[in-house]
């Protein structure tokens, strides 16, 4: 950040700090006069949480940013996504360092809100490549930046010991370590290498984080110094003969890629590690650097360097050599080249959308501004946003005879109100897609429950505290106990690449082969093993009692259905809508200057290189003479002999009052219309082809789940929209605020 202020005005927003009791929100600014960045610091009271704490933050930052700026959002973390996904910018980054969702405490809305940061992303930098290797095929813009250093700052450790006090009075030889101490760091190993080796002091400077001191290994040769400052590192570092890279081999640190290692060997300093994995990649052939993955082997390996430590020369040599090529005005400048890619990308399509109106014949006129194909979410927000925003012209087509997508719904001939393509819940985060929804429909409160049948027994899922005592005859009390009794059963998997692998490092194979196997064959035609994380990642499992599907702030359904918001959503005298029409034949017919397309990429490109594989869905609605059919919405099938995945039964969506039901039978299957992208690289690389076919076609807009190949719900898939009518909007000169209806939307209850 302090190269790329040298000539932009760049602001690092801090997490909030408590303000004065009886102080309102309020925000600290201050320029760094080392680096030239703001440094901002909200100050909340401590009482203020959840909306209210959004909305302050979200305040704050609107105040801080300059009126007329071209804003680059930089994420380091989704956590800070909800306070502003409204921003408009020109580039949206997410520089994602590690694999937080596996850190402990990790809040549980983390894995959705990085789902919504990658879609909105245009381009996505990732803390070195096993982490890269892990979310590749989650964007199509990532790119892998291993750790870099200042070298010069950290060569400062070999002038000699210039130890702090504290460090100073330890005896020799010293052994250290700096950076955070939490679950990250193997103390168990720690202790076994001060018990073996009573002469050695170890040095561990770092503040202790999310584990309780009182767990630390005390032995008279291991010292905890506690937190320092980057300036005083070096300081410590001129003290140690060795440092170490004590870290655990688990979740947390399955994706990292220490920054330590290269600071290490800036200050002269040979390092013994354990084995983790972007450490054995980048440094495990130099002499400097020692992997051990036991106790006797890493007390061996330290060994081995205090000797190399006594007679710096080859290794040292060789060291510097691999040095040489990192420094952060390299990743500065590479990373610089992508953002200054995705700028000029932008520029282009601007200068397409904006350009000169297309040659016709003079006795023609031109009726609309836009064509759009595709009438579901992508395609009519955007219609609707272009006309009512802009006053542009749009004709809105869909092959299907119907608005709405998959998310149509009607009434059957029973007078139930019913989902054509299978049970559709609207839930989100996102205060702007559930603001500017709320502009077309009022909404019913409803919070989605599901339960699994297993044997003669119906059980909550996703996995809760209750599901356990149910199947088990347990009788967990706590989220502490329930916690426990997950992890004897968890096995450990050496490296998660697959669904298989998630589930059973989490519950154990018991409960995978319960709730997981089956349903995932039905579901995707695969056996878990053979489909990439991502799948069993989207369904957690909880230690407490909350037996609510999702776990969004708001959880909804619209008042007189889909249909009805969808129906109001484009009522407008700008938008002409065409159902029941091909693409090909009005791309024909029709006269238009630009084209949006929501519908299959490969489709549109004539499957140049193939059909995108899917899975797709078959329905089976029967309406019962009976006012109920099962006790929640959806009730899941996991058994693989049972044909279909789920029954949903509408009225507990709706509210409807009626002596009938409508209940719809779910039956995957691998033809039929486009549903679930599979997920697999060879799919992925697939669709990178004609990725690349798109960005060469400037004036087609691809926007969509069809369009980029990706599972979106509802909210995420609006959001993608109104992010792209932004862009739309920039380009024209237009300045649009977020689409967020004026009044905070009111959730009503309807018989």
């Amino acid at each position: 950040m302090t190269r790329f202020a040298r000539d932009r005005q760049v602001i690092f927003w801090e997490e909030p700090l408590p303000s004065a009791p009886g102080s309102p929100p309020s925000l600290d600014a201050r320029v760094c006069a080392q680096s030239g960045v703001t440094v901002a610091t909200p100050r909340l009271p401590d009482d203020l949480q959840g909306p209210a704490r959004e909305a302050a933050l979200k305040a704050l930052l609107d105040q801080a940013l300059p009126a007329e700026h071209q804003l680059v959002r930089w994420y380091y973390t989704p956590m800070m996504l909800p306070f502003s996904r409204h921003l408009s910018s020109a580039c949206t980054v997410y520089d994602c360092m590690d694999e937080l969702a596996n850190f402990k405490f990790a809040p549980p809305e983390l894995v959705s809100l990085e789902q919504e940061l990658m879609s909105l992303a245009d381009v996505v930098f990732t803390g070195g490549y096993s982490l890269w290797e892990a979310k590749r095929d989650r964007h199509p813009n990532i790119h892998p930046f291993p750790s870099s250093v200042d070298r010069q700052h950290f060569a400062q450790a070999r002038k000699g010991d210039h130890s702090p006090e504290d460090q100073g009075a330890i005896p020799g030889p010293r052994l250290g370590f700096y950076g955070v101490v939490d679950e990250r760091m193997d103390l168990d190993l720690l202790a076994a290498v001060a018990d073996a080796r009573p002469d050695w002091r170890l040095v561990m400077v770092g503040p202790v984080v999310k584990i309780d001191p009182d767990t630390l290994p005390r032995r008279p040769n291991l010292h905890f110094l506690g937190g320092k400052t980057y300036a005083e590192l070096p300081a410590y570092l001129s003290g140690w003969d060795v440092a170490l890279m004590p870290f655990a081999v688990n979740e947390a640190t399955r994706f990292i890629s220490p920054t330590k290692t290269p600071e290490y060997l800036s200050g002269g300093r040979p390092v013994v590690s354990t084995p983790i994995t972007d450490v054995i990649r980048h440094y495990g052939e130099l002499e400097a650097v020692k992997i051990a993955d036991t106790a006797p082997a890493f007390v061996e390996a330290c060994e081995v360097a205090l000797r190399l430590a006594r007679q710096p020369g080859p290794w040292l040599e060789a060291a510097d050599t691999a040095l040489a090529a990192m420094s952060w005005e390299h990743t500065f400048e590479a990373m610089s080249a992508e953002i200054a890619k995705v700028l000029s990308a932008h520029a282009a399509a601007a200068r397409v959308m904006l350009g000169a109106p297309v040659a016709r014949p003079s006795d023609r006129r031109r009726p609309f501004d836009y064509l759009i194909v595709g009438a579901g979410y992508a395609g009519s927000v955007l219609a609707e946003r272009l006309s009512s925003q802009l006053g542009k012209r749009v004709l809105l087509v869909d092959r299907r005879p119907h608005i709405g997508g998959n998310a149509y719904d009607e009434k059957d001939a029973a007078g139930v109100l019913m989902h054509r393509y299978g049970p559709h819940i609207f839930h989100t985060n996102s205060e702007e897609v559930f603001g500017y929804l709320s502009q077309f429909t009022g909404w019913r409160p409803y919070e989605h429950r599901v339960l699994a049948q297993v044997g003669d027994q119906q059980v909550p899922i996703p996995i809760n505290r209750t599901t356990l005592n149910a199947l088990y005859g347990l009788q967990l009390a706590s989220d502490a106990e329930a916690e426990a009794y997950l992890k004897s059963r968890a096995e450990p998997v050496e490296r998660i690449r697959t669904s298989e692998d998630v589930v059973i490092s989490q519950v154990g194979r018991e409960l995978y082969e319960t709730f997981f196997r089956g349903y995932t064959r039905k579901q995707w035609g695969m056996d878990p093993s053979e489909l990439d994380k991502s799948v069993t990642a989207r369904v957690p499992t909880r230690v407490n009692t909350d037996d609510r599907y999702f776990t969004d702030r708001f959880q909804a359904m619209p008042a007189e259905g889909y249909t009805r918001m969808f129906e109001n959503m484009l009522d407008r005298p700008g938008v002409t809508i065409q159902t029941g029409v091909e693409f090909e034949d009005v791309r024909d017919e029709a006269v238009f200057d630009r084209l949006i397309f929501t519908g299959p990429i490969d489709e549109y490109f004539d499957h140049r290189y193939g059909k995108l594989p899917y899975r797709s869905l078959a329905f089976r609605h029967e309406t019962l003479e009976q006012e109920q059919f099962q006790a929640v919405g959806t009730v899941n099938y996991p058994d693989e002999s049972t044909p279909y995945t789920r029954i949903s039964e509408y009225k507990h969506m709706t509210g409807q009052v009626s002596p009938r039901t409508t209940i719809t039978y779910e039956y995957p299957r691998a033809d039929g219309d486009p549903y679930y992208p599979v997920p697999r690289p060879e799919n992925q690389a697939l669709f990178k082809k004609y990725e690349a076919l798109a960005q060469r076609t400037p004036e087609v807009l691809f926007v969509g789940r069809l369009a980029t190949y990706r599972y979106y719900n509802m909210d995420q898939v609006t959001g993608q929209a109104l992010a792209t009518f932004r862009r739309i909007a920039q380009a024209a000169g237009r300045t649009v605020e977020p689409a967020v209806a004026a009044e905070a939307p009111t959730l009503t209850r309807t018989a």
